[in-house]
């Protein structure tokens, strides 16, 4: 049985990732601080080989003796965001880079590290290039700088497969709705109108139990994809805020798309993604934005969702 240590696992990502884990029969270990939900991971207080332990993971004291007995590691614990991150600057050093820093000081040679990382990094592209991982890094925002740094780090561990996440999208055990497709999707729900800011902004997608699935698959396939950066999107979502408006409408048709040019929007991303050197390894999503959009619609109506802390 292969052993998962996940700091951070009860998060957004983290609490699909788990699940997925479990369910696979891999040894699943948590530890997390249960910051914004502590219900995220009960559903699987019941398997044996999962186990949870509420800490800061940020003390190494904490986590050093699973760090020593993981066959794998993937570091989920972040402040995910450029708001959160703009907000809370001191903690998002200390938990995006500090803590990846100390994490590849206490693992071994053959210990593998599968690093979720941001396509944030590429900041603003060209107007019709696609970004791919030689592309220059211009990160906008300190999250994105302290990502970048943090790929660098887990780089420097000879067995380690980085992931830069395009914005993750969909249902999770531990809901989101600041992300950009969730957050257009409860506000075309509730509002019936999005108002759009810097509507050609473009932005690649990828649901979160595709990205699970991808986790999954580096386990699996780590002496192919070790050592290496990968794009993690939906290629066939390189897509304008506007266009994704447009998205959303056809499946809530009273949705009214209010374009303003007055305001600026706060997140400068603009760039699209080629995910062709993870394609060409074998890796396939599974999830179309398409299937995110109609399983969001049918979460929102059904849980009469309303945001708490995210």
């Amino acid at each position: 049985m292969i052993n998962v240590f996940i700091p951070g696992g009860a998060g957004y990502l983290g609490s699909v990732l788990s699940t997925l884990l479990v369910k696979k029969k891999f040894k699943v270990t948590v530890y997390d601080s249960l910051m914004f939900d502590n219900n995220s991971l009960n559903h699987l207080k019941k398997f044996n080989n999962f186990k949870f332990k509420k800490c800061d993971v940020n003390d190494i004291k904490n986590i050093s003796s699973q760090l020593k007995t993981n066959d794998v590691i993937i570091p989920l614990a972040a402040l995910v965001g450029a708001p959160f991150c703009a907000k809370y600057p001191k903690l998002a050093k200390k938990t995006n880079l500090d803590l990846i820093k100390k994490i590849v000081k206490n693992i071994g040679k053959d210990q593998l590290l599968i690093l979720p990382n941001t396509n944030s990094g590429y900041g603003i592209g060209k107007k019709d290039s696609y970004c791919d991982e030689n592309s220059p890094l211009n990160p906008v925002s300190l999250y994105g700088k302290l990502k970048v740094e943090s790929e660098k780090i887990a780089m420097d561990h000879e067995n380690s497969v980085c992931f830069r996440l395009a914005t993750v999208f969909g249902v999770s055990h531990r809901m989101r709705l600041d992300l950009l497709v969730n957050d257009f999707v409860y506000r075309a729900l509730r509002d019936k109108y999005i108002v759009l800011f810097e509507k050609n902004f473009r932005r690649n997608f990828i649901h979160t139990k595709d990205v699970a699935e991808t986790f999954l698959y580096s386990i699996n396939n780590h002496k192919k994809l070790k050592n290496n950066i990968y794009n993690l999107g939906l290629s066939s979502a390189n897509l304008t805020k506007y266009q994704l408006c447009n998205k959303i409408k056809k499946y809530i048709k009273d949705l009214k798309i209010i374009v303003s040019n007055i305001a600026k929007d706060p997140d400068k991303r603009d760039y699209i993604v080629s995910n062709k050197k993870l394609e060409k390894t074998g890796w396939k999503p599974k999830y179309s934005l398409d299937y995110g959009i109609k399983e969001l619609i049918h979460y929102l109506k059904d849980k009469n969702f309303r945001p708490g802390n995210y």
